[in-house]
């Protein structure tokens, strides 16, 4: 079967017209967003609810974070990826099964209804991390659409997947917020270049495939612009698989943290790497046990 998003062939770069739907069902599968906010999401490729979580449920989750990046023996896990050229942790991968804090959020139906309308489906986790950028040394994360790797290096097959970023920190415009490209979501960029073996353990420090050329991305930016997701902590940025995206390094003294989910259809599930690519492991993309996440059960208050 033809591949409609092909990508790091023999052939150039190229801009293709998505196929794919950006709200599944009409967003009628859950009644998470109102119309507007759904809209806004369809347009743009990205929704930002500020201070969606409260200042202590904020505050717990910043204190687990800093107990995964302070537990030796999670930092010699194969899933805590360091800085390149440092043993600094940069992001903690399958935190939502090191942490039943962060598992507890993952099913939490401010976020998992939100994904269950937008995507027309139940749904799984694909991946989850912890992201870090400390002061005066995070380091930049490269343009790039999710969805092409994912494609690529997982044979995710569509674009029924999203990304959800919880700010733990204030995000400002000084260090090294998330920068999206509005609109982005709708075209895909098929990238130059063969993904040489075992590129996750390259790129998850530093992205060299899978990345626009620059006339590609300035095409896209000359379109929609880039907005710089700027918001206190405890609001969430939802962004489509197939939004551009990318974020600079972090000189201020303030860090940047967030826990970050990637919410993917249970009907999307994936199917073998193209090209002959070795499947990426568990934590970085999910394919075993696969089964839709249970909702949060919220306690009800009890009657006066």
């Amino acid at each position: 079967m033809q591949d409609i998003y092909p990508s790091r062939t023999d052939r150039g770069s190229a801009i293709l017209a998505r196929q794919d739907p950006v709200v599944y069902g009409d967003g009628q599968f859950a009644d998470a967003l109102n119309s507007e906010q759904l809209g806004s999401y369809e347009k743009n490729g990205f929704l930002v609810i500020r201070e969606l979580f409260s200042d202590d449920e904020t505050l717990a989750l910043c204190d687990e974070v800093q107990r995964l990046l302070a537990d030796r023996d999670i930092a010699s896990l194969e899933e805590a990826i360091t800085e390149p050229g440092s043993d600094a942790v940069r992001s903690v991968f399958r935190v939502h099964e090191l942490s039943e804090r962060i598992d507890a959020l993952s099913r939490d139906p401010r976020l998992l209804d939100v994904a269950r309308q937008i995507l027309g489906s139940e749904v799984y986790i694909h991946q989850s991390r912890v992201n870090y950028k400390p002061g005066f040394k995070g380091k930049e994360f490269y343009w790039h659409s999710d969805f092409e790797t994912w494609h690529v290096e997982d044979g995710m097959p569509t674009m029924r997947a999203l990304s959800c970023s919880v700010l733990l920190t204030d995000n400002n415009a000084c260090n090294g917020p998330l920068m999206l490209v509005p609109g982005s979501h709708t075209q895909f960029i098929s990238c130059e270049g063969e993904t040489p073996d075992d590129h996750y353990k390259e790129s998850l420090k530093k992205q060299e495939y899978g990345v626009p050329d620059p006339l590609s991305l300035k095409l896209l930016v000359d379109q929609g612009g880039i907005e710089a997701v700027t918001a206190p902590a405890g609001s969430v940025v939802f962004f489509d698989c197939n939004t551009m995206h990318g974020s600079s390094g972090n000189i201020s003294p303030w860090p940047r943290a967030n826990v970050f989910m990637v919410y993917n259809s249970i009907e999307n599930t994936l199917n073998p790497p193209k090209y002959g690519l070795d499947p990426r492991p568990e934590y970085i993309a999910r394919r075993q046990n696969v089964t839709p996440l249970a909702p949060l059960e919220v306690a009800k208050a009890s009657p006066a």
